[in-house]
């Protein structure tokens, strides 16, 4: 992987010393017909055979219960409402904790593989024979904030790049009128804009968030990225400001030897002038076919929401966008688990079944990697009369698509199903395999800042070769 600019003669350095008029770079030459320097969000070569060239993340915010949905534990049912018979580790509500706590909820094996999956996902359940079941994640943070940024970014207690931001810098986007990475109505909270940052890399390799968590659909349509367009002003006008804004924050960049948040202001503004010649119509979902909006639930005021984000990272993710995340809100269910989570596995069973079932149409499966997955798994035991504690000891997650073994289970808790004890995947483990499908080596794709190398899995990580296809 090229390595960065020494900060000795860094790209601001250099241009101070230099006296030269970057802004004059910029992207007049689009405008011109003439050939531009190659971009930083170019593509650039794996370290080796990818099996998948983008990602898909549907992240379920809050910690879905992974005994209540793919991970079923006979043994809880038998012993429902005992007493705890192990040591508990860091919990929230200790004052709380009540017995044993079996699901309310029935699993049923599907497909030829007869994957077990419960009731409450009869949708996606139908494509158990796509789903590799990882049951067997750790994590480190116990608090949604910690569990969040070390699910995002590998740590939890610093600042640190997203894995879409790794991805970009180690590979580049197929679409330069794009944004490279996309973030569909995330949470402000719990780590907010940390969750998809460039942090110390480039301001090219950011997140582009859409929405946030409480932003309606119908807003979000009427204006997916706002201030993207520029209402009565024509291009070379608008181009024309754009250089001399750009002017004033080089000038103010070259006084910094590095203001990342500058750097990534600089590259929005930039990627917005691009993007007005192809956003719109990748953002155009009622263009859809009746029934492809359907097959999505966007005729269902129930699944709409989480219906219209899925088919809108299909039209991202078609049009070369490297990774689109989709965030559902909020799974933290210490109380009313049987309301709660019955109601939000109905907002998203539907859509993520035909997001799997319209990739593999279009022929997008065999190289998309679909990963579902919240920050944590949820107790063993009741809290309170009807909910789960935090559990990042022992739980589940799923992949489809690209490189990954179909109709498979990967991993295992022990028989109350709070530690994992077979096959064991830390979070540092998630995020060196999700690379190597991606073509890239964990251990090579560094980046060096402040005196030392640094990379998304910091100083661990194994790649799992066991649910490789």
């Amino acid at each position: 992987m090229r390595a960065p600019i020494p900060a000795a003669l860094n790209r601001r350095a250099l241009l101070r010393s230099a006296s030269c008029g970057f802004p004059l770079l910029g992207l007049r030459s689009l405008l011109a017909g003439q050939s531009q320097p190659a971009s930083p969000l170019s593509p650039r070569l794996a370290h080796h055979a990818p099996r998948a060239r983008r990602i898909i993340f549907l992240f379920m915010h809050g910690g879905p219960s992974h005994l209540d949905t793919f991970d079923p534990k006979p043994r809880l049912q038998t012993d429902h409402g005992k007493p705890v018979p192990f040591e508990r580790g860091l919990t929230f509500g200790e004052d709380s904790v009540r017995g044993l706590f079996g699901s309310p909820w029935q699993f049923r094996r599907y497909g030829e593989s007869g994957l077990p999956v419960s009731e409450l996902f009869p949708s996606v359940a139908q494509c158990a024979d796509d789903l590799c079941v990882i049951r067997s994640m750790v994590g480190d943070g116990v608090d949604h904030g910690a569990a969040l940024l070390q699910l995002h970014t590998g740590v939890f207690s610093f600042k640190r790049p997203s894995m879409g931001s790794w991805l970009l810098y180690g590979l580049g986007t197929e679409n330069q009128n794009l944004p490279g990475y996309v973030t569909i109505k995330p949470t402000l909270g719990h780590g907010g804009q940390s969750n998809w940052s460039s942090a110390f890399l480039p301001g090219e390799y950011q997140g582009t968030p859409i929405g946030n968590s409480g932003s309606k659909v119908e807003a979000i349509q009427t204006e997916p990225i706002p201030w993207l367009g520029a209402k009565g002003i024509d291009p070379e006008q608008q181009r024309f400001e754009l250089d001399m804004l750009q002017k004033m924050n080089r000038s103010h960049a070259a006084a910094n030897e590095h203001d990342a948040e500058l750097e990534a202001r600089i590259q929005a503004f930039e990627l917005s002038f691009r993007m007005q010649t192809e956003a719109p119509e990748a953002f155009e979902v009622e263009k859809e076919t009746e029934a492809t909006r359907r097959l999505y639930g966007l005729d269902d005021p129930e699944t709409r929401d989480f219906g219209w984000q899925c088919l809108l990272a299909r039209r991202l993710s078609e049009r070369g966008v490297r990774m689109v995340q989709c965030y559902h809100s909020y799974w933290d269910q210490h109380s009313e688990l049987v309301k709660l989570h019955t109601r939000l596995a109905r907002q998203v069973d539907k859509p993520i079944a035909g997001l799997l079932k319209d990739l593999k149409a279009r022929g997008l499966f065999g190289d998309t990697l679909v990963i579902w997955a919240g920050e944590f798994g949820r107790t063993p035991w009741a809290q309170g009369a009807d909910g789960r504690d935090h559990n990042p000891y022992g739980y589940t997650i799923w992949m489809a698509g690209a490189g990954v073994k179909p109709g498979f289970i990967y991993g295992a808790t022990d028989d109350f199903g709070y530690h994992a004890v077979e096959n064991r995947m830390h979070l540092h483990d998630l995020h060196a395999t999700v690379l190597h499908l991606m073509g890239l080596d964990h251990l090579k794709l560094t980046y060096r800042y402040a005196g030392r190398d640094f990379r998304l899995t910091d100083v661990a990580g194994t790649v799992h070769q066991g649910i490789l296809s």
